[in-house]
């Protein structure tokens, strides 16, 4: 059976690691293949497809989506509705996003932004240090992502706490579930790292008034979807001070436009939505797992609930 592949950038990486996976099955690209080969493929392996991108595939029967996120996928308007879709739980990614978080982390806990303001003023004083227990990290969302995010937090022995959805239970980590729960959850954070997937319900989820419950001083990490966040609010909490500091990966709009104020501001550190990166390795040999199980009538993992978005 043959697979169609449309990548982000070079598709070189993906090719060499299908032959190294499933060398048995042949690989068409996108753009490259004629209709009657089209109609024959059961298998897509997508990240942001053209907006004609299913056109012809009448045989289609999973779809792998090359990321964990599916926010961009699920309105794509030719996407065939009775056709699984199935995301990267990992993929790599989780290693990396934990070390994106714990710098950003580090970089509060340590004072290296008080100290990096000093530098500026040509100030010489210690701003001090405090155990990393009294430093409180919360995690909103408690996906595969976030473990691994809780994994690398955790020998540092800071106070952790998470917020889902639904209740999940993590060793060492004190869980709120639910809206209801949300205010109480990030009354208790000195760091906010934020790594909840966006659906129509977690859209906007850090609004003004959810902002406002965060202690005064508290940092924000945003390792997710900049839609997550209202920027305007963020800007305001940033500028008078309510805010300490804030770690950016992911914007409203992207590339992040040269005039907006996160650029130049002195509490916010921009990243271009480089926080991690889908290894085509681990990502090809999960599909290869998932597609060998779905073959033999078994579940797969990473099947994505088209009601909630994710």
């Amino acid at each position: 059976m043959s697979l169609l592949l449309t990548t982000p950038g070079d598709p070189a990486p993906w090719l060499k690691a299908l032959t190294a996976h499933m060398p048995q099955r042949q690989v068409h690209l996108w753009g490259q293949t004629d209709a009657a080969t089209l109609a024959q493929i059961p298998y897509a392996l997508v990240w942001r497809p053209p907006v004609d991108f299913f056109d012809g595939l009448t045989g289609l029967r999973a779809i792998f989506n090359l990321g964990a996120g599916v926010d961009a996928l699920l309105p794509h308007q030719g996407m065939p509705k009775d056709v699984p879709i199935v995301r990267i739980v990992d993929g790599g990614m989780a290693a990396q996003m934990a070390e994106y978080a714990l710098y950003g982390v580090l970089h509060v806990h340590r004072r290296f932004d008080v100290m990096a303001e000093q530098q500026k003023r040509a100030v010489w004083a210690d701003p001090g240090i405090c155990e990393p227990g009294e430093t409180r990290i919360g995690i909103l969302g408690l996906g595969a992502l976030a473990l691994g995010v809780i994994e690398k937090l955790r020998p540092f022995s800071f106070s952790l706490s998470g917020w889902s959805r639904s209740f999940r239970s993590v060793e060492g980590v004190q869980t709120y579930a639910g809206l209801e729960n949300l205010p109480a959850f990030l009354r208790s954070c000195d760091v906010l790292i934020v790594l909840l997937p966006l659906t129509e319900e977690t859209r906007g989820l850090l609004s003004a008034e959810h902002l406002a419950l965060l202690p005064e001083g508290a940092s924000l990490i945003n390792l997710a979807r900049g839609a997550l966040v209202d920027e305007a609010a963020l800007l305001d909490r940033l500028n008078s001070g309510a805010l300490r500091f804030a770690l950016l990966d992911v914007f409203h709009q992207e590339p992040l436009p040269p005039d907006h104020p996160f650029w130049h501001h002195p509490r916010v550190i921009v990243t271009p939505h480089a926080s991690a990166a889908t290894l085509p390795g681990p990502a090809i040999a999960q599909i290869t797992a998932n597609i060998a199980a779905f073959e033999r009538g078994e579940a797969m993992v990473g099947v994505v609930d088209r009601t909630k978005g994710y």
